[in-house]
């Protein structure tokens, strides 16, 4: 236990500058990070409910990161941690007593002495912050829990503690919807805005919630499509500019892809590799080559990467998969030959 919470606590220092009762958890892998993001919207009530292990686990690892970082020298900082209601704002509970002591304890994080006080202020700012609300498109029809009205179809809903709401009663039918796809004008309306929601919609072939634009005050639109309006051409210059500039990006990092494969699967076809690695690598794409570890060239990813294409390529996957088989059941039919083959190309 010692060695995971030491490790966690390490990383995220290196990442951030500072650590947080949350980072040790999650990185010591207790805690998911969905759960955080419910507990923060406030779909769980404390976070200790959802913790992997008991109290008495939980208290030991808590007491191990803060020996850590006393002896590390970290500067102790109290962060209040709050989520958005109707009513304004309200503390997030950390644990199932709710003792204040050990509230305190769990929003006290810990900062890298090297830093200046402002990026201190800001990294407490930061963690002070309530998460935005988040509005759902939905995809079937609905009913408001608390005035019983019919929600159609593409609406917009809003779920407090578990229960929809329409937006007349979430306090929201005075904000106006606006797409994602301009990110200038998103940008400015949520500066101007005293009041903002993300929506969201389910993406079935994706499987998990995808953004399509955000909640602001009309007032708030107006003004950002005047500042929008000013200086239009020189954000189309910029964007040329930033298109060219990510388009030799993503040149240099198949290149660099392609190389790494060959030296992880040399007997895999130099046209494959670099089909592998253009098709992984693709910006926006979601697939392992576009995430953190991928853009690092590390082992892992791109034979995760080589696989996928090994399976999709010279199996009959697909095909299973169009005659309605499940994914998992699919996957494992081929799972031989395509080891066979990562086998073969690896010699």
């Amino acid at each position: 236990m010692k060695e995971r919470v030491v490790r966690a606590a390490e990383a995220a220092l290196a990442h951030h500058q500072y650590v947080s009762a949350i980072d040790v958890l999650t990185g010591a892998r207790l805690l998911e990070p969905t759960q955080v993001e419910a507990w923060r919207k406030g779909r769980i009530d404390f976070l200790e409910r959802v913790i992997q292990g008991n109290l008495k686990k939980i208290s030991l690892s808590m007491a191990i990161f803060r020996h850590w970082a006393r002896e590390k020298g970290l500067k102790p900082s109290e962060t209040g941690y709050v989520r958005r209601t109707r009513a304004g704002t309200m503390d997030l509970q950390f644990s199932k007593s709710g003792d204040p002591a050990i509230e305190k304890s769990y929003r006290t994080h810990y900062v890298s002495p090297v830093l200046s006080e402002r990026k201190q202020q800001r990294i407490t700012e930061k963690l002070s912050r309530a998460a935005e609300p988040v509005v759902f498109e939905i995809l079937r029809d609905s009913q408001c829990s608390e005035c019983g009205a019919e929600v159609e179809r593409g609406s917009f809903l809003f779920m407090e503690a578990g229960q929809p709401l329409c937006l007349p009663c979430a306090r929201m039918d005075g904000l106006e919807y606006l797409p994602a796809g301009d990110a200038a004008l998103t940008r400015r309306s949520a500066k101007y805005s005293q009041r903002t929601a993300v929506v969201v919609r389910f993406s079935r072939s994706r499987g998990r919630y995808e953004r399509q634009g955000i909640l602001v005050e009309t007032s708030a639109v107006e003004r950002a499509e005047q500042e929008c309006s000013l200086d239009h051409d020189e954000r189309t210059k910029a964007r040329a500019v930033g298109a060219a500039r990510r388009k030799e990006q993503d040149r240099a990092l198949i290149a660099q892809m392609t190389a790494r494969i060959g030296i992880l699967f040399p007997r895999c076809p130099p046209n494959e590799a670099a089909a592998i690695a253009a098709h992984t690598a693709a910006r926006g794409s979601g697939r392992v080559g576009r995430t953190a570890a991928g853009r690092s060239l590390e082992e892992q990813a791109l034979a995760a990467a080589v696989t996928a294409a090994v399976r999709h390529e010279h199996t009959k996957y697909d095909a299973l998969l169009a005659a309605g088989l499940d994914r998992d059941l699919a996957r494992q039919q081929v799972a031989d030959q395509v080891q066979a083959i990562l086998a073969a190309w690896r010699k």
